[in-house]
């Protein structure tokens, strides 16, 4: 049994409408095939060395985020090499089913996909860029993969009982299979279980501290904070299933985080361009701006940001409050002691939204805190038990 998922755990799909899977299947066949993809995703055998599995950088036990500590402080993830760094922090892959396909808006604006720079316009797309990329999971190419696959007699006959004899014969058909399998499993209804304190809130079944209420209200508030411009999807603030993000693309003037660079060997002077790294994007007013990510289970999933430079939940918000308040003490990250570092790329900022505020104080900040954590699946919230239990001993108290 892996953490969480039994055999006798409901695998049925979640009320998504975003999958790139063609075919009309049985709800038994699309637990087969969500049973398959969930295989494939704790395959390390899928990587060149056999060491490196989906849920290496996905852990399961960590609500699907890395959190080995490779000397970046969990920034960035380490590749199947055992030496090999990332420069982009791992997401959750949790509630990742409701990222629209990569496209552009009715106002023009760059929404969805998967990825920090939504180069995957899908979840199999993004299943099927891994195990190719050579400082993750390093395999040559799509075949040597397929041939992988085949190797396990199991994985041979599920090829070709759910996708036909081409997937078994056919290395790019296989290929996009084990792509669309995964993509079932991180449809699955495991993955998005919108069983939190606030899902439960929802439905009555939980009442919200005086602190929780009012970092929810604030949260949703037109007047007192912008976090609803970027993180709400649905129209009511009461509305169930809500991801908190609206999928979009913004600069929020994120500094580099230079611990990665000096490890990873691209060096300070290199720039992460966001989505203009897109290769379906050709638009310079793109550079710098990266994905609005769901903010289901935020609070168990640090480090922050697309490059992990904040470690602490807190110190997000108050990078945010740095634009709206104009106090001395407001403009010194508390994680380093000094001031903020300056926007990796100065262009295209999203001061519209980030400036929409007024400066928030302590309890503010505390209270906002307090409402994300009520976000935390169920299963999750004993995580949040031992951040505090780790927070109060280095405090001391």
């Amino acid at each position: 049994m892996v953490y969480g998922v039994s055999q006798a755990d409901s695998l049925s799909s979640a009320a998504q409408p975003f999958s790139s899977a063609s075919p009309q299947r049985s709800a038994a066949e699309q637990l087969e095939l969500e049973k398959f993809g969930r295989m494939l995703f704790f395959d390390p055998s899928l990587s060149l060395t056999r060491g490196m599995a989906c849920s290496g950088c996905h852990n399961p036990a960590q609500a699907f985020i890395d959190h080995v500590d490779n000397g970046t402080h969990r920034a960035v993830s380490l590749g199947d090499d055992k030496h090999s760094l990332g420069d982009r922090n791992a997401p959750t892959v949790t509630y990742a089913s409701f990222s629209p396909p990569f496209h552009k808006d009715e106002q023009g604006r760059y929404v969805g996909g998967q990825f920090w720079d939504g180069r995957a316009a899908t979840l199999a797309e993004q299943a099927g860029g891994p195990p190719l990329n050579p400082i993750e999971m390093a395999m040559p190419d799509k075949a040597s993969v397929w041939q992988r696959l085949l190797e396990n007699p199991i994985y041979a006959r599920k090829l070709e009982s759910l996708f036909g004899k081409q997937a078994a014969s056919d290395a790019e058909a296989g290929y996009q299979a084990m792509t669309q399998s995964i993509e079932a499993f991180e449809q699955s209804a495991f993955m998005a279980p919108f069983d939190s304190k606030y899902d439960r809130y929802l439905r009555g079944e939980y009442q919200m501290t005086a602190q929780e209420e009012l970092g929810r209200t604030l949260f949703f508030s037109q007047q007192f904070t912008n976090c609803d411009q970027c993180h709400q999807l649905r129209s009511s603030a009461l509305a169930e299933q809500e991801t908190f993000s609206n999928y979009q693309y913004h600069n929020i003037g994120v500094p580099k985080n230079e611990r990665v660079r000096a490890m990873n060997g691209l060096g300070n002077q290199f720039v992460d361009q966001g989505l203009l790294d897109n290769p379906q994007v050709d638009d310079p007013a793109q550079r710098g701006k990266f994905k609005v990510p769901t903010l289901r289970n935020v609070a168990v999933t640090g480090p922050y940001m697309h490059n992990g430079v904040f470690q602490d939940l807190r110190t997000v918000i108050l990078f945010y409050n740095k634009y709206n308040s104009k106090s001395a003490r407001s403009q010194i990250n508390p994680e380093t002691g000094l001031p903020w570092g300056p926007p990796e790329v100065t262009e295209n900022l999203s001061l519209k939204e980030l400036e929409s505020g007024p400066a928030l104080d302590n309890r503010r900040v505390d209270a906002l805190v307090a409402f994300l954590k009520t976000l935390t699946d169920k299963r999750y919230e004993a995580l949040l038990e031992q951040q505090d239990s780790t927070q109060k001993k280095i405090v001391g108290q």
